[in-house]
């Protein structure tokens, strides 16, 4: 998926959730209605230079990435991959995106994942991730 795909889906990890409406209860979609304020609060204190610094690094790598798969280099595709995941996971505002999002995602029906694990490229290869698209 893409980079961008991805941070739009770390702002909203309770789609899924809000898919089905009219099967929630009253106390359920109320629950539901605090955790997204709760969520809105903890997302507004994200460094935003730092969140279009990495943006823009995203652009790059989905380039860089589409460039090496085109070419079929792989292997170096998934390699930086790999590197580029480590980078997300150290990257504070990566890091405070995904704890406001704890507690929607806790909320998220069973086998739904977080945005996190869309880095995760151990189990799957970048290109055929990219070629879905």
């Amino acid at each position: 998926m893409k980079i961008a795909v991805l941070l739009a889906m770390a702002l909203l990890p309770t789609m899924a959730i809000a898919q089905a409406p009219g099967m929630m209860g009253q106390a359920e979609m109320e629950n539901y209605m605090q955790v997204m304020q709760e969520m809105q609060a903890c997302m507004e204190k994200v460094d935003r230079a730092e969140m279009a610094a990495f943006e823009k690094r995203s652009e790059e790598f989905d380039a860089e990435i589409d460039r090496l798969c085109a070419e079929g280099k792989r292997d170096e595709a998934q390699k930086k991959a790999m590197a580029y995941g480590k980078e997300l996971a150290d990257n504070p505002a990566v890091q405070q995106m995904k704890k406001c999002s704890e507690k929607a995602v806790s909320m998220m029906p069973k086998g739904e994942q977080s945005f996190m694990e869309d880095f995760d490229f151990t189990s799957h290869h970048v290109c055929d991730e990219f070629e879905e698209e």
